[in-house]
């Protein structure tokens, strides 16, 4: 690999974005002059950066989880996500990197570092999981007073949409200038965009990444969202990627196709030799089933997630599993032996890539250690039996903290981090009073 220091003169580089997910998602870092940025010294940041809520405040309890002087971490580049930024002004690149304790070791909050843990899990045993996510997002008019319902943006017909058009061309072309750049700008940042649909709800549209590796697919995700943000903007509209932005329309997803490759003998460890379902993947469905539930605040990770998920607006509300089934919470899309996969429909779009792909994994990972049986595939609409689901962000961070093997499996220090950071969130909403509360109980009640 050609050294950053060359890569940076050849580019004419002004400055570098060094750049690290927080618990949200949230692209944290700094803007450093390129003749400034060392690889070797990396930066440094420090750790409360993982305690900080999505309205920018901290945790009551954050000093009993920080160490008291707050001290800084290490930040090293993985010069693997070395990237052009295609619409800064000035010659500017970007790289994510890791974060490292003061004694060299991998800082146990980072949600990178936790993906990292998860897939050596993996690695233990030679096996290689492959992931290929599918993220929905909305396009729409831009919106200042947050009382004011979302809209769809007006196309170049000069009309808004009216109703949903589902898989639409027409409908997708209404937005040519702004696809046209997402598709340019992921160019330039080698982010592999395989296809490009318009989703079921108005001016919603569903962008699928090529298969890969977790760590280079969770990248490749963090980086497609804030693209896709950026790129709106200039075209004078939003892009937003909550779960439920719009009443009425559906929500936007997170899918996560994943399967295991043996690396060893390249074979999918999905399936037998003779084609059929493997043990391993049957272990793997029953961990999905037994774990998900209990870690689904990293899966719905904020209050407006689970508005999303209700039955005939393509959500699920259980986690059954089926054979192309899209109304249960998983499915197994038509495939041969070697592609078999499952498709995890739970998580949101306003998940944290990193954390959504560790958690699926470490599910699975559970599910073949314990060899969970699942329950029979679902041959009938998933919406018509009970729904399963916790409905609460206050309910599922209580769930995660009581379940033991998921707080061996992620770490102690992490679950009580981040359940902290998501605890302290939905106390800041009951805090807030809504149009609907005035408008229903003022006069009435």
């Amino acid at each position: 690999m050609q050294p950053l220091s060359e890569w940076l003169k050849q580019h004419n580089i002004d400055e570098v974005e060094a750049i690290i997910p927080d618990m949200s998602g949230i692209a944290r870092g700094k803007l450093i002059p390129a003749h400034k940025y060392s690889e070797e010294a990396g930066m440094r940041m420090p750790q409360s950066i993982f305690m900080q809520t999505v309205t920018g405040d901290y945790p009551d309890n954050y000093e009993e989880i920080m160490p008291p002087n707050d001290g800084d971490m290490l930040l090293k580049p993985d010069l693997s996500t070395r990237r052009l930024v295609p619409w800064a002004t000035d010659p500017t690149a970007l790289l994510i990197h890791d974060a490292f304790s003061a004694d060299g070791t991998p800082n146990d909050l980072a949600p990178r570092q936790l993906l990292k843990k998860v897939c050596d899990l993996y690695s233990n045993h030679d096996w290689q999981p492959i992931i290929a996510p599918e993220l929905e997002f909305y396009l729409v008019k831009k919106n200042t007073d947050a009382d004011y319902p979302l809209e769809p943006p007006i196309g170049r017909s000069g009309r808004q949409e009216s109703s949903r058009q589902s898989y639409s061309i027409d409908a997708v072309n209404e937005f040519d200038p702004v696809v046209e750049d997402i598709y340019d700008y992921c160019e330039a940042q080698d982010l592999a965009i395989d296809t490009l649909i318009h989703e079921m709800g108005a001016a919603q549209l569903e962008v699928n990444l090529l298969h890969g590796a977790p760590l280079e697919l969770a990248d490749q995700a963090f980086l497609f969202k804030r693209t896709v943000r950026e790129t709106a903007l200039r075209h004078n509209i939003y892009a937003t990627f909550m779960a439920k932005p719009m009443e009425g329309e559906p929500g936007s997803a997170f899918h996560i196709h994943q399967s295991i490759v043996n690396n060893q003998t390249g074979r999918n460890l999905f399936a037998r030799e003779n084609g059929e379902e493997s043990d391993e993947f049957y272990w793997y469905l029953g961990g999905l089933q037994t774990y998900l539930p209990e870690a689904m605040c990293l899966l719905a990770p904020n209050v407006n997630s689970y508005r999303r998920l209700t039955p005939y607006m393509s959500a699920p509300i259980n986690l059954l599993w089926g054979y192309d089934n899209r109304t249960t919470g998983l499915r197994i899309p038509f495939s041969d032996p070697q592609n078999r996969r499952i498709e995890n429909r739970l998580a949101g779009a306003d998940i944290n890539p990193y954390l959504a792909i560790a958690t699926t994994l470490a599910c699975g990972y559970l599910g073949i250690k314990e060899k969970i049986k699942p329950t029979a595939a679902l041959e009938t609409s998933g919406y018509e039996q009970e729904s399963s689901l916790p409905r609460s962000l206050e309910e599922t961070v209580n769930r995660l903290r009581d379940c033991q093997p998921l707080v061996d499996l992620l770490g102690n220090g992490f679950v009580n981090a981040y359940t902290s950071v998501k605890e302290s969130e939905h106390a800041a909403f009951l805090h807030v009073i809504s149009s609907w509360e005035r408008e229903h109980l003022l006069l009435n009640v």
